[in-house]
């Protein structure tokens, strides 16, 4: 591995830390337009699932609204790259079950801020093991308990991926479906990566996608779908900004009626 950390150590070094901000778990600080602390309901945690294929723009919108209505926020894919990055650093195979059920038995919300998480090989690996029923089970608690307890001061959670809807929390109080079609997904990915300074060609990452998208909605286990009552949003001909406000008038509408249910 050249010099670099295994996973577990960086674990190890981070014990007593406490909860810091990074791209797939925090707590929202600086808030515009409505937030959550106007919220007086006094009942069950306010829930938004959000849920898409890969490079469908779900993460980022997600961390939006966590910042908009004062949420916690968790990308839960990077459960499964963080289930990756353990079974790689073993030079184990991500397609074996044991292999991957025992790493992901090792996942701790701390590792998420690991930034060889958001590497492409970790990518490809995690959409393998995201495939194992038993690995899915391991990690499913540790999202629930997330959704149901967040990290003060949040007074509720976001959760991105690709069950959040259907599995994980199917009672959440908004359930978006964030898609596009994979040609623009395709784009989206390869300018992030060349911005990123990452060399990028585009027919790799469209196979790419295919074949992630194709195992995703393919698995046995909590497959890549939408809810029956989600918000179907292609984002297609949209930018982030039209994408975000429609849905932050759905998430708004959600709060006044669940205070008004309380």
């Amino acid at each position: 591995m050249s010099g670099e950390k295994p996973l577990t150590s960086i674990l190890s070094a981070q014990a007593g830390r406490g909860s810091e901000p990074n791209p797939s778990f925090c707590v929202s600080g600086e808030r515009k337009g409505p937030a959550l602390k106007e919220w007086k309901g006094k009942g069950r945690l306010f829930v938004v699932a959000v849920d898409g294929p890969a490079a469908s723009g779900k993460g980022t919108l997600a961390r939006r609204l966590a910042e908009r209505f004062g949420l916690a926020v968790l990308d839960t894919g990077s459960l499964y790259r963080a289930t990756a990055r353990l079974v790689l650093d073993e030079n184990g195979d991500p397609a074996d079950p044991v292999t991957a059920e025992a790493a992901a038995k090792h996942v701790d919300l701390r590792l998420l801020d690991d930034p060889r998480l958001r590497a492409d090989s970790v990518a490809r690996a995690a959409s393998v093991v995201a495939a194992i029923p038993e690995v899915r089970r391991e990690l499913l608690g540790a999202q629930r308990n997330f959704a149901a307890h967040p990290p003060a001061p949040a007074r509720g959670a976001v959760l991105d991926g690709r069950d959040v809807g259907t599995v994980v929390c199917p009672q959440a109080d908004v359930k978006l479906f964030i898609t596009a079609k994979i040609e623009a997904r395709a784009a989206r990915r390869v300018k992030e990566l060349r911005e990123q300074g990452a060399p990028a060609i585009y027919e790799n990452v469209l196979q790419d996608l295919n074949e992630r998208d194709a195992r995703d909605s393919g698995r046995g286990a909590a497959p890549l779908k939408a809810a029956d009552d989600a918000h179907v949003i292609d984002t297609t001909m949209l930018d982030a900004d039209e994408v975000f406000e429609r849905v932050c008038r759905l998430v708004a509408h959600a709060l006044e009626e669940k205070e008004w249910q309380q």
